[in-house]
């Protein structure tokens, strides 16, 4: 072999050696995270996302997240290899998918909801993964940072905090003279914790009733909707619950059929047969989750020092079929809401977001 083939072996064993390692870096954890892709070297991230439940909300949120994510690979020559799996608030399940995640070596967890997000935060402990959180209503109540501000720990992410008072106004602007109102939740979810008693403060603050059901399947939420039928509720109240969510298709009607107006704390509520979703934007929360999880990844951010986004897109999203079952003019609504708002915007019942 001449002194030119010796050179050009070397060369190549050298690019061959290069590439092997930057390949291994990518499977190792946050290893990857702190290195960037540069000089066209296209590197492949391992992301798991799991998802609490099957739900208009929280399905938006992954499609979104995913959507973007793909987007974001192109953008900067990089591979977001995404494992995705639910667990159908399944606690077992959800420490198997978990389990899973962490042996396959992902670089990246990503939990959709609060119950997520908490056994994510668990089993990470001590291990070098960043976890990113979607839609957790009370990051800060649930344990999972320190201030939304500077989380202190391997985990950040998006929450869907809900003013309350917001859609308690609009209860108020389109019947004045309500005078019982019914509180819709499921006691075990987190989410509804924080909203629920500022419900019941701001109604204690105007003399209302309040009348409390709930329940933590779809089963029990149909019962619970039944309930508030031979109560005489005026109009029904549901934070961000999945929950509800799940069982909205089922009791839509029983309570549209009532003259009872369901008032919720997002669109996709609505778009599943509820009067009203206001306040939290799920495409845009999955686009923003998306982009904190590209910052962490290629760019090096410290989860620690990357605040938590909040989300009130100050949208009440009315379906205006079952405005038209209530017997209420969608454009009366309008009136009444537009004060209160900075958007209203209508919708039809459907299963999911197209």
């Amino acid at each position: 072999m001449n002194k030119i083939m010796k050179k050009a072996a070397v060369l190549l064993m050298t690019a061959a050696l290069t590439a092997g390692l930057t390949a291994c870096a990518a499977q190792g954890g946050s290893s990857a995270a702190a290195a960037p892709a540069a000089d066209g070297a296209n590197i492949t991230y391992k992301v798991g996302i799991c998802n609490y439940v099957d739900d208009a909300s929280l399905n938006q949120i992954v499609d979104n997240i995913e959507a973007q994510l793909e987007t974001l690979g192109k953008e900067n020559n990089v591979t977001f290899e995404i494992s995705y799996d639910n667990c159908n608030a399944d606690s077992n399940v959800l420490n198997q998918i978990i389990a899973n995640f962490i042996s396959d070596n992902v670089d990246l967890m990503i939990g959709v909801a609060t119950p997520v997000a908490m056994t994510m935060q668990s089993l990470t402990e001590g291990k070098d993964i960043p976890v990113v959180f979607a839609a957790v209503s009370d990051p800060e109540g649930a344990g999972l940072v320190e201030s939304n501000a500077a989380p202190g720990a391997n985990i950040t992410g998006t929450s869907d905090y809900l003013d309350t008072n917001a859609i308690m106004n609009l209860i108020f602007a389109n019947d004045p003279d309500a005078t019982r109102i019914g509180l819709l939740y499921d006691i075990g979810q987190d989410s509804s914790t924080a909203p629920i008693e500022a419900a019941k403060k701001y109604l204690d603050d105007k003399g209302i009733e309040y009348v409390e059901h709930t329940g933590t399947n779809v089963d029990e939420i149909a019962l619970a909707a039944q309930a508030f039928v031979s109560d005489g509720v005026d109009a029904i109240f549901t934070p961000t619950d999945n929950t509800v969510m799940t069982a909205e298709l089922t009791i839509y009607e029983t309570l549209a059929n009532a003259g009872i107006p369901h008032y919720t704390g997002a669109d996709s509520f609505a778009l599943n047969g509820a009067f009203v979703g206001y306040g939290v934007d799920y495409a845009n929360l999955g686009v923003e989750t998306a982009n904190m999880v590209k910052g962490i990844l290629v760019d090096g951010n410290d989860p620690a020092a990357t605040p938590v986004m909040t989300f009130d897109n100050g949208t009440a999203t009315v379906n205006t079929d079952t405005c038209a079952l209530l017997g209420l003019d969608y454009e009366t609504v309008k009136a009444a809401f537009e004060p209160y708002c900075l958007r209203v915007q209508e919708i039809t019942t459907a299963e999911s977001f197209e």
